[in-house]
């Protein structure tokens, strides 16, 4: 599996504050971002794999629909997390 639980830990301690705290918004959308640009490299090897392709489509509209949220409730920290991610808006 490309997705131990170690590095889950470790996305989580790096964005959400705590390991255990899986449920920030921050962690989250950091979480989405990892699988995101690892489905891409998938992708990228695999051009008729379609199943995935919408897999990462669908994490994409999660991901906006997370971020949209974080906007409306805090911006200077959305700026600071899509700066810290390489997100572009």
């Amino acid at each position: 599996m490309y997705l131990s639980t170690e590095k889950k830990q470790e996305i989580f301690k790096e964005y959400g504050g705590d390991p255990n705290n899986t449920g920030s918004t921050e962690g989250q959308i950091a979480l989405f971002t990892y699988r995101i640009n690892h489905l891409t490299g998938h992708l990228k090897e695999n051009k008729k794999d379609f199943r995935t392709q919408k897999a990462l489509l669908d994490l994409v509209g999660k991901r906006r629909k997370l971020l949209d949220y974080y906007k409306a409730k805090d911006v200077v920290k959305y700026r600071e997390l899509i700066k810290k991610l390489s997100i572009r808006r």
